[in-house]
């Protein structure tokens, strides 16, 4: 259970630390700078942790990648009113499925 918090640690500061960098205008302002970067070191230290706990890469990488994918697609649209069509719901919706389908082989 422990592997899975510190996972939503890793997952959460690269969403935050992705956000800053929309926000840090090319790192010309100084307080999403800085979210970038511990955002940033936040999610790779926790990742490290959790890989070195044994979860296995495939299976970590996928899920971040699609939780990642996912909220940057949500947030975009909702705050930074970018753009989501159809077809990208689509998309979204089959990265969740190949995420699953990852985890689901995996299992012993």
């Amino acid at each position: 259970m422990l592997t899975y918090l510190i996972f939503a640690i890793a997952v959460l500061g690269e969403i935050a630390a992705t956000v800053s960098l929309k926000l840090s205008a090319g790192f010309t302002r100084p307080i999403p700078t800085v979210v970038v970067v511990v955002g940033y070191l936040v999610a790779f230290t926790a990742l490290a942790r959790v890989l070195d706990r044994g979860m296995p890469i495939g299976v970590a990488y996928a899920v971040w990648s699609a939780f990642g994918i996912a909220a940057m697609a949500g947030i975009g649209a909702v705050f930074f009113g970018e753009r989501l069509t159809p077809t990208m719901v689509v998309g979204l919706a089959l990265v969740v499925c190949g995420v699953i389908t990852i985890e689901l082989g995996s299992a012993p």
